[in-house]
């Protein structure tokens, strides 16, 4: 199939049209149409009126709107604050999950109330969810006052999304880890620090464990790959610090579980016409 026989399946399709009826909307049959979604090429003058029959550009026909987005949208979060680009990020985040739901009228329905929510700090606001959850994928974000988040899953094709698991028993002894209140209070407060390696006394004084406990938890931390132990020298001898690894999910592990202890609020627009099973 032709970049341009593609395009206008796939927004033909998008618009619900047959290809008898985008036919008849630019005066051409019903197997031109056909021919030109098996591969044939539309002539130079044709092009226009698909266009507007399928409500796009040309270039988009072309298969660059998609290319042309993402270019543009990288130049310009390269050039903004790195504060604002999030925020300007977010934004569009909030509209891909409306964009997902194929119906464009939700657009007018719901984004006003979300980009006039964002990026400012009210008090008393309340925090607003989008949830979509449907064969292809799901995505979910969270409008709090001034904290915002969000989660996009595509659905894996020829595979369950629990085939990209580690095994459950794995799984279940994260969550045992995180149920254990010493190691969570000691996970917190190591991400509440600079980025920054900190000693065991320093950690013992934050979280108000003992020593013994400080040790314990911080074994059990670093064998889960969520710090690094380190020895620093000192006039006194050796002493042992501990640095987070950045690279850890536990913000965004406690973000959603944040959700669940909420009661997983009703969300302000959510969308489940998931047919599949979840796992």
């Amino acid at each position: 199939m032709s970049v341009i026989g593609d395009q206008i399946k796939k927004y033909r399709i998008q618009k619900k049209y047959t290809q008898e009826k985008l036919g008849n909307m630019i005066g051409v049959t019903t197997q031109a149409v056909s021919k030109w979604e098996r591969g044939g090429t539309p002539d130079a003058e044709v092009l226009p009126l698909i266009a507007d029959a399928l409500d796009v550009d040309i270039d988009s026909l072309f298969g660059r709107e998609e290319q042309d987005l993402q270019m543009t949208m990288t130049k310009k979060l390269s050039k903004m604050p790195s504060d604002e680009a999030f925020r300007y990020t977010f934004n569009f985040c909030w509209s891909i999950i409306l964009g997902l739901t194929g119906d464009a009228g939700f657009t007018e329905d719901f984004v006003d109330t979300f980009v006039s929510h964002s990026g400012v700090k009210r008090e008393h606001c309340p925090d607003y969810f989008a949830k979509l959850v449907r064969n292809d994928g799901m995505a979910l974000a969270r409008l709090s006052n001034d904290f915002s988040h969000f989660f996009l899953m595509v659905q894996p094709h020829d595979e369950s999304v629990t085939a990209h698991f580690e095994d459950i028993e794995t799984i279940r002894k994260v969550f045992a880890l995180f149920a254990d209140k010493k190691i969570l209070k000691t996970i917190c407060y190591l991400n509440s620090m600079s980025n920054i390696p900190v000693t065991a006394p320093l950690i013992s004084k934050g979280t108000g464990l003992e020593m013994r406990e400080v040790e314990r938890c911080m074994k059990t931390i670093c064998d889960n790959k969520m710090a690094d132990h380190m020895k620093i020298a000192t006039v006194g001898g050796e002493i042992d610090s501990y640095a987070v690894r950045r690279e850890c999910n536990v913000i965004p592990l406690l973000c959603f579980a944040d959700e669940i202890a909420k009661g997983s609020p009703f969300p302000v627009f959510g969308m489940y016409d998931r047919e599949r099973p979840l796992l």
